[in-house]
């Protein structure tokens, strides 16, 4: 299969991206590296990234970003940044890229475990990553042409020890179960699946 992976150099990208390299064909993206670039807060550089990659069986995207910080303090432009990131970003992907990805394709996205555990901090990454489950089981049954759609939702992973601390009385998740979250969603059958990984 050809696979896109966007963020493919990220933590939780890095890690998907050995794991289906061995016997897929696989291009990377990122905003600033990879085998092409994307602003995935932008439609036109969505719109011109897909140009450039051609048909494709999946996308995978590991990318974008939100605010964590005190909701006394949080503005409106504060959680913007997390609708216009992860959530518009990932969703643009799919509405875009529907036009792009062959028959019987698939679509991965990346929410988390915010959605449904919030820790203090994490109000907008808990609205985005709620927003991005809904949409995926909601778009899994407008999506033409066999093409799938799914979500892996993970907690902390052991590999990000920096965010450890805003996550008290979580157990990381090991990378390995992670990374078999997404060739769940790549390589199965299943489709408007949030696939919770905790």
């Amino acid at each position: 299969m050809k696979i896109i992976i966007i963020g493919a150099s990220g933590t939780l990208g890095q890690k998907v991206t050995a794991a289906l390299k061995e016997k897929h064909e696989i291009i990377t993206a990122g905003s600033k590296s990879g085998d092409l670039q994307v602003d995935i807060t932008s439609t036109e550089s969505i719109l011109a990234f897909y140009k450039k990659a051609g048909g494709f069986d999946a996308l995978v995207s590991v990318t974008g970003s939100g605010h964590f910080g005190p909701l006394s303090t949080m503005t409106p432009t504060d959680f913007k940044k997390g609708i216009d990131s992860k959530l518009m970003g990932q969703v643009n992907l799919v509405l875009i890229g529907q036009h792009y990805i062959n028959p019987k394709g698939s679509f991965t996205l990346t929410s988390g475990i915010l959605s449904s555990d919030p820790v203090l901090y994490g109000a907008n990454l808990s609205t985005v990553n709620g927003a991005i489950n809904s949409f995926v089981i909601a778009a899994a049954i407008g999506l033409e042409n066999g093409v799938r759609i799914n979500a892996v939702s993970p907690g902390v992973v052991e590999d990000s020890p920096e965010y450890f601390d805003a996550f008290p009385g979580h157990i990381p998740v090991a990378m390995a179960r992670v990374v078999a979250g997404y060739e769940r969603s790549v390589l199965g059958s299943g489709t408007g699946q949030v696939i919770e990984i905790f």
